[in-house]
């Protein structure tokens, strides 16, 4: 008999289903869905802070209306008569650099940071204005500050106080806003958006870059299922989609306490 290959997530056996060692009945029903993320991704149960913090994460991202690319993909797929899961596979496939990639790529480039306000000796302030400067000279684009609709994201501030909550803000988030500082310094206010607040907390959390982008996936998922079935039960098939010339026509605005 060959040498058995090795996995460390799941353990499935007759009647019985393990995530990371615990039992799924026993995880369903007590743990959020965030809680149950990081748990498959980082191998550990978090704490219930860190769980709220990871559950607001994957909200912060569900959707962001009808013009981001993969939602355009999704639905022109839907609309040659594709089904659900090709159609949403290729909302999933156009989530790469410049769209969804911010959160890694600002990770790194604040680390970078990081690290040279740690070889220098320099508070992050002055690091993140020298970077920032060798990154204008490079033509280099510093990910997750700006947005092309919000001039400050709401779902940036919400995420930072529950990153406060959880006691989980560190030398990433430090960073990200010694960034903010450093921009605001320049004459060219570029506040932190949602993808940069999400890089600097996954960062803080532990995470490594390579699954920050999965993160986002994960979260924008359940938008695309509904912009998909929208599609297919709203629209005409083959129509010719214009990212802009759409109009809102759902709930009015209404809040928990209502």
């Amino acid at each position: 008999m060959r040498d058995a290959w090795h996995t460390a997530i799941t353990q499935i056996q007759p009647n019985s289903v393990r995530v990371r060692g615990y039992d799924i009945a026993e995880l369903m029903g007590a743990v959020s869905f965030g809680a149950a993320v990081y748990l498959i991704l980082r191998g550990e149960l978090p704490d219930e802070p860190t769980a709220r913090l990871m559950d607001a994460i994957l909200v912060s991202s569900i959707d962001h209306g009808a013009t981001p690319p993969s939602v355009l993909a999704a639905r022109t797929v839907a609309s040659t008569g594709a089904s659900l899961s090709q159609s949403v596979a290729a909302g999933i496939s156009s989530i790469n650099r410049w769209h969804g990639g911010a959160i890694q790529d600002c990770d790194k480039q604040l680390g970078r940071i990081i690290e040279r306000a740690e070889r220098e000796g320099a508070s992050l302030e002055k690091a993140a204005a020298a970077e920032l400067a060798e990154m204008k000279q490079r033509r280099e684009r510093m990910s997750g500050f700006g947005h092309r609709v919000h001039t400050s994201d709401p779902r940036t501030t919400r995420l930072f106080a529950l990153a406060e909550q959880a006691g989980k803000v560190g030398r990433f988030v430090e960073a990200a806003h010694a960034v903010e500082r450093a921009f605001a310094q320049s004459g060219r206010a570029l506040p932190i958006n949602v993808d940069g607040a999400i890089g600097a907390i996954l960062a803080d959390l532990g995470f490594e870059p390579g699954v920050m982008n999965g993160l986002f996936m994960i979260a924008r998922t359940p938008g695309l299922i509904a912009h998909v079935v929208e599609e297919q039960a709203r629209q005409k098939p083959m129509r010719t989609i214009d990212p802009t010339n759409h109009a809102y026509d759902g709930p009015g605005e209404r809040s928990l306490g209502s």
